[in-house]
């Protein structure tokens, strides 16, 4: 089981446009910081958000162009280096995408 999980969420300060009335995608980070945390004691979380129009390497850059592209809504959520789930984000999702990969709640 892994022990450090890297999650990306990829968004820009304006809300998307079909996302009205959602959080922005850095209140989505924050609050699947603490929820993620909350859930999964035993693991340690890195969430970094990611800014669309400001990618820090290539690896970014090619996400955030995708979602540019719109191929992909924001926020954009990337676990391990594959997308859990975009547009509003309902945590139930992101829960069953960790426990498709094996990860589940010491509770």
């Amino acid at each position: 089981m892994m022990k450090n999980i890297d999650v990306y969420v990829y968004g820009a300060e304006q809300i998307c446009a079909s996302c009205v009335g959602a959080p922005s995608s850095k209140d989505t980070a924050e609050w699947l910081d603490s929820a993620l945390n909350r859930k999964y004691e035993n693991l340690s979380f890195h969430i970094k958000y990611v800014d669309i129009y400001q990618p820090q390497n290539e690896k970014e850059k090619e996400l955030a162009q995708r979602v540019i592209d719109e191929e992909f809504f924001y926020p954009l959520i990337v676990i391990q280096d594959e997308i859990a789930a975009e547009g509003i984000i309902n945590i139930k999702q992101v829960y069953s995408f960790l426990e498709e990969k094996g990860i589940v709640s010491p509770s």
